[in-house]
């Protein structure tokens, strides 16, 4: 066995009417989806487009293991080469009818395809209004750049493993239009909706010099903004306390007796794959993706199954009591602006208030389905808040939750690839200022223009990294209210699959409700791990106690559990031949599994906690910086290309004020920066070295010289000395004796304009740029920040 660490709403009310959720006329379902997300109702999110995540009948039986491909069937359809409308239909001015309606049906899909990956349905989202892809908003260019835009985000996921140059999007668009072509090209690929993830045939990173960035994490927002920096010609280096890339992605091989299996304990299951990233991935390389087929039977403690009509029935309850909490928090949401209350308190409030579940049987399934909701946040509901704990539901990924054959380290691996990683570093300290960032690991300093931290919110709830100067309150305000939760896994290895293989998932009822959580779910991985491999959830208060117990007894009770349902069908349970225990609240690099909207909380905190400091030094990314894909594989990744974004942008706009700045520092010649020294004595004038530092610093000496024709440069001579020196000069009396001292008593030689050396000329680019400023020139020397 193996451990892994890597106020009351019924107060004086009258008695409502008891609910009746028989009056629902709808068949019950024998086989409903039992995955992870959270209910939803019209009242839950004031949104225009929300989908209605209820559970629905399984299909009909057959293979589930598909390619994510097969998802864009009809997509490929209205894409493909062979059906796009060609260059010339889109340059003629009258189309024939037929053709029209071709256009006509090509545009819509192609809308659709947009819509999947997060663009509006007729309009621009913040990005692109930031990014000035079209002069004026709202006029005839906006129309067009939105077809055009959605064309080539069609155009590149019919084929996602080929590099899509500006010139190939351009071949199906009228010439007049291929500003619009480059303004959307030049956008998607920059913020990665197009020619992400693992492509062929990309081209060689820019020549130009670009900035360095220093990442700190290699779980999936890491390694993904790594890859698209890396493509822009950013110098990136990777640091990584673990001494493996992944996070808290996690997969391990268990084998014993000949027998061997992948076992994901961390991140697992592809959370709906239309528009998911890591769909695309999958299709970059070549993955086929398990369906999680939605039969999920329940059985009860004594390992009798659940009847299908009282599970239907509490079923149907739990949504109608969650349904009534969103109507209560519709109604007073003002109040919970400033006073928040609990979910699990406004729940149980209801039940009791409406008498749901009353009979033991009855309990123990309303339990299962709280404990199902506890996994999808990682957090008891006592925990979440009543006002946002939905927040992110309108944007969840739609499609089918799925499985990675073989487990999600295919897809860090490959993204890890080629990228420059230092294991074994774990940061402690980021310093920053205007010039740029020091990154202190293990005695270590890393110097960069910037950098990204990718950290879980567990570690910046510990304070383990320190920042200097201290992160701004409302960032540091945000992680303190944000919840971070924690959901373990027993993961067992058995000489054969005793449970069969029709199935992907069975839930077990507790009698306790405080044990709610423990082992309420096993997923079944037998036919993508490559052996019988069972994975039993523990959520909630008792993911907190498991991690309190010596690690036999929960592996007992697991197996306990087993035996009770499978014993009375004549099964035996034989002994595992592996087990793994996952710690991750105890991991000292996450300190528990993902991010929930806790109570006081909102989804402002997410926003809150992507903003980066220091004037953009400083960037975050990770599940907990996605506002709309919190708590996901999906929502890590694009935190990362969004960061790897947002440095492009600021760095692009950096560089444009350092030309600008350069090109005034060249419009100062040496008489100028000599009108105004810091310090003149006789023929004497001194220029000191802006940048803090010690007394012993370099300034740069002007002396006049009688010989020398005056008014040219040539009628002065120029030397460097130290601060303390120049200093000491002042005191002396005369000239003739201060430059008897610098030439015979010091050696100091006085030389013309252009005879002074590199550092002369460096010193000289310094007083520049200081000038200019008309500040003091802030740094980092020496691994200590200066101001």
């Amino acid at each position: 066995m193996e451990n892994v660490s890597d106020p009351p709403l019924s107060g004086g009310a009258p008695q409502p009417p008891a609910l009746h959720p028989t009056v629902i006329h709808r068949p019950p379902s024998p086989s409903r989806k039992r995955r992870r997300f959270k209910k939803q109702f019209p009242e839950m999110v004031p949104s225009r487009v929300l989908r209605m995540l209820r559970p629905h009948s399984s299909r009909s039986g057959g293979n589930s293991v598909h390619r994510e491909k097969n998802t864009d069937e009809l997509f490929q359809s209205k894409i493909s080469d062979d059906n796009l409308p060609s260059s010339s239909s889109y340059r003629s001015r009258r189309l024939s009818s037929s053709s029209s309606s071709r256009l006509s049906r090509d545009l819509k899909v192609e809308a659709l395809i947009a819509i999947s990956v997060g663009f509006p349905v007729d309009s621009l989202n913040e990005e692109e209004i930031e990014s000035n892809v079209v002069p004026i908003l709202g006029g005839a260019d906006q129309a067009n750049y939105i077809i055009v835009r959605n064309h080539i985000v069609a155009r590149w996921r019919s084929n996602p493993t080929v590099w899509l140059t500006e010139e190939a999007a351009a071949s199906a668009i009228r010439a007049e239009h291929r500003h619009l072509v480059t303004s959307a090209h030049s956008f998607l690929h920059r913020y990665s909706y197009i020619n992400f993830g693992i492509v062929r045939n990309p081209p060689s990173p820019p020549s130009t010099s670009y900035p360095s960035v220093i990442i700190i994490g290699a779980g999936f927002a890491g390694l993904g903004a790594a890859r698209h920096l890396i493509s822009q010609g950013f110098k990136v280096v990777l640091l990584e306390g673990r001494l493996r890339p992944g996070g808290r992605v996690l997969t391990r091989k268990m084998e014993g007796s000949g027998v061997v299996a992948a076992a994901d304990l961390g991140g697992s299951v592809l959370t709906g794959i239309n528009g998911n990233p890591l769909g695309v991935l999958a299709r970059q390389l070549g993955l086929p993706l398990h369906k999680v087929r939605d039969k999920c039977p329940l059985y009860l403690p004594d390992g009798r199954p659940v009847d299908p009509a009282v599970d239907s029935r509490i079923e149907v309850a739990f949504n109608q009591l969650l349904e009534k909490v969103c109507k209560l928090r519709e109604a007073i949401m003002d109040e919970l602006k400033s006073v928040d209350v609990s979910l699990g308190e406004a729940l149980e409030a209801f039940r009791r208030v409406y008498g749901v579940a009353e009979p033991a049987e009855e309990r123990m399934l309303l339990d299962w389905h709280l404990a199902n909701l506890e996994y999808a946040n990682a957090a008891s509901l006592s925990d979440l808040s009543l006002a946002f704990w939905d927040q992110d539901d309108p944007y969840e990924m739609g499609g089918d939750h799925c499985f990675i054959p073989g487990g999600n380290e295919h897809f860090i691996r490959a993204l890890a690839d080629g990228i420059p990683i230092f294991y074994g570093k774990k940061v402690n300290r980021i310093q920053y200022g205007c010039d740029g960032v020091m990154v202190y690991a293990d005695g270590q300093a890393f110097r960069g223009d910037m950098s990204l931290c990718t950290v879980s919110l567990g570690v910046l709830k510990k304070g383990i990294i320190e920042f200097v100067p201290s992160l701004p309150p409302r960032k540091q305000e945000a992680i303190d209210r944000l919840g971070f939760g924690l959901l373990n896994k027993v993961a067992m290895l058995f000489p054969y699959d005793f449970w069969g293989g029709a199935i992907d998932t069975f839930g077990h009822l507790a009698r306790n409700s405080c044990q709610r959580g423990e082992f309420f779910l096993f997923y079944s991985y037998s036919s993508v791990s490559g052996g019988p491999l069972l994975v039993a959830l523990v959520a909630g208060e008792s993911a907190i106690t498991f991690e309190k117990a010596p690690p036999k007894e929960p592996v007992e009770r697991a197996l306990s559990v087993l035996r009770d349902i499978f014993a009375p069908k004549g099964i035996q349970v034989p002994d595992p031949l592996q087990v793994v225990c996952t710690r991750w609240g105890e991991d000292k690099f996450t300190f528990g599994s993902y991010s929930y909207v806790a109570v006081g909380s909102s989804g402002d905190d997410y926003d809150f906690l992507a903003e980066n400091i220091g004037n953009g030094r400083v960037f975050f990314a990770g599940e907990a910086t996605n506002r709309r894909y919190p708590a996901t594989m999906h929502g890590a990744l694009l935190s990362g290309l969004r960061e790897a974004a947002n440095i492009c942008r600021i760095a692009g706009r950096r560089s444009v004020v350092q030309t600008e700045d350069k090109a005034v520092e060249e419009g100062l010649d040496l008489d100028d920066l000599f009108k105004s020294p810091d310090l003149s004595f006789g023929q004497f004038s001194v220029l000191h070295d802006p940048t803090p530092g010690s007394p012993d610093s370099t300034s740069l000496v002007r002396v006049r010289s009688s010989e020398r024709k005056l008014g040219s440069d040539s009628a002065f001579l120029y030397g460097l000395i130290s601060k303390k020196l120049v200093l000491e000069l002042a005191e002396i009396d005369g000239d003739d004796k201060r430059l008897s001292l610098l030439s015979s008593s010091l050696g100091t030689k006085l030389v013309g304009r252009n005879g002074l050396s590199s550092q002369g000329e460096d010193l000289i680019s310094r007083i520049k740029a200081g000038k200019s400023s008309g500040k003091t020139v802030i740094g980092i020397m020496n691994g200590i920040h200066h101001a």
